[in-house]
């Protein structure tokens, strides 16, 4: 399969991932990670919001959880955030719903992945398009983003 902009990035960085590749038709994370054999805690979607500042801030979850958005507020250290309309995100990042990954955006946003991350050797996350997936380190992805752990769900 076709490399993505995501993991050309990673590799120009020297970062380890393994692509996995599945149905770019399937769009619910509890589905994409059976697809991948790995269990949904294991499995991070990206979202992008708006603070009350105005700015961007992008957020990696479990594809079984929800972002507090209260929880990702804090994290950012403002007063709150609202989920980016679906129709901005393209624009905004370069990436697709259901394709967007924290690596590689057109323009850095502060980053926050949920604390259970830690908890795994590697995990994974969108690799920019719909139907691959890049299983990373956690802490590589994080110092490379940069990124900070946070509690970011209920």
């Amino acid at each position: 399969m076709e490399k993505t902009n995501a993991m050309r990035i990673l590799e120009q960085a020297g970062i380890n991932f393994l692509p996995h590749f599945y149905d770019d038709g399937v769009d619910k994370g509890e589905e994409v990670a059976a697809l991948v054999g790995k269990p949904a805690d294991e499995v991070f979607k990206t979202l992008v919001t708006v603070g009350s500042d105005r700015g961007h801030y992008v957020f990696v979850v479990p594809v079984n959880k929800t972002l507090n958005l209260k929880k990702a507020a804090r994290a950012a250290g403002i007063k709150s955030v609202e989920m980016l309309k679906q129709k901005e995100l393209f624009p905004l990042t370069g990436y697709v719903h259901g394709g967007c990954s924290p690596v590689g955006m057109k323009k850095f946003f502060p980053t926050f992945i949920h604390e259970t991350a830690i908890l795994f050797e590697t995990f994974c996350v969108s690799a920019g398009r719909r139907g691959v997936q890049a299983e990373v380190s956690p802490e590589a992805l994080a110092e490379f983003l940069p990124a900070a752990f946070a509690d970011l769900c209920d």
